[in-house]
């Protein structure tokens, strides 16, 4: 590898697949699938095709949370896409997905399915299939929610892929790249802690589809539980982010969907398929 002090790029850039880190077996330049592998489909109408990530979080606590408000519709199958294995490159994943990134969800509830990919996009399309449920009806707190949904989608890569890979994944610590990627991660936990210092909820005093797309990513980060980097980027300043963080942890419907197609941590954490709400009492997991 390059020294970063050194590094030139070249005329034109070509694939080294010996230069990708950690997830060099399933980065690559190229879209589409890589081998045949037809989903599976349960017996309620909402598919989903994810894994335990903050992205694939955002969905789960969305249903759960549609489930507790008592929408029946919002029965689901819950499969569990490994990433780290390459499932997202199998043909019927593509198809569903042709991003080939989690999470992806299929609604078989009509004449024809319906699929929808990108977590913003499913939040906003379940918040509308369920009569705007934890989405503002009235025209300023609906924007004022959908910027914020906007703003998470926008910022969380440089939480992401920009922080999160080159302090815990990249093959080789570059101070620079850390240095900037923090300076911006703080900056974003700055934009939320005054945000949540003037209202309770990021859309105002409800809680909202913006709160489930942002606290995966920033909850789990002022927790200290995300990459491991709570003592370095000192996120115990952030108070309000904190009380925030809190108070959706309490949240019945939060603490179920954090557990869907986890497949880490302590075993009581993990369920790593859910088709049915029993699955949450059984603990039934995959033993692969």
């Amino acid at each position: 590898m390059n020294d970063a002090t050194s590094y030139t790029p070249p005329a034109v850039w070509s694939w080294n697949k010996d230069n990708g880190g950690r997830f060099a077996n399933i980065n690559r330049p190229i879209a589409g699938p890589t081998h045949e592998h037809e989903l599976p489909v349960g017996r309620h109408p909402l598919q989903l095709y994810s894994l335990g990530t903050p992205n694939g979080v955002k969905v789960t606590v969305m249903l759960e949370e549609l489930l507790e408000l008592g929408h029946a519709g919002a029965e689901y199958d819950a499969w569990l896409i490994r990433i780290n294995e390459g499932d997202q490159f199998g043909s019927g994943f593509v198809a569903v997905n042709p991003n080939s990134k989690i999470p992806a969800l299929m609604d078989r509830s009509g004449a024809q399915p319906v699929r929808v990919f990108e977590s913003g996009a499913i939040l906003m399309y379940l918040a509308q299939k369920f009569g705007d449920a934890f989405l503002p009806a009235d025209g300023a707190r609906r924007a004022e929610c959908l910027s914020w949904l906007f703003w998470q989608m926008g910022s969380a890569p440089f939480l992401g892929g920009g922080f999160g890979h080159f302090y815990a994944y990249a093959p080789t610590k570059i101070e620079y790249a850390i240095d900037r990627y923090a300076m911006e991660v703080k900056r974003q936990l700055d934009v939320l802690d005054r945000r949540l210092a003037e209202s309770a909820y990021l859309a105002g005093d409800d809680y909202s589809i913006a709160d489930m797309a942002a606290w995966p990513w920033y909850g789990a980060l002022a927790k200290g539980q995300l990459y491991e980097a709570g003592e370095f980027l000192q996120v115990q300043e952030y108070t309000h982010v904190t009380r925030w963080t809190n108070e959706i942890a309490k949240r019945p419907a939060a603490q179920r969907g954090r557990m869907v197609n986890r497949t880490w941590g302590e075993p009581s954490s993990q369920l790593h398929e859910r088709h049915d709400a029993s699955d949450f009492q059984t603990r039934t997991q995959d033993k692969s």
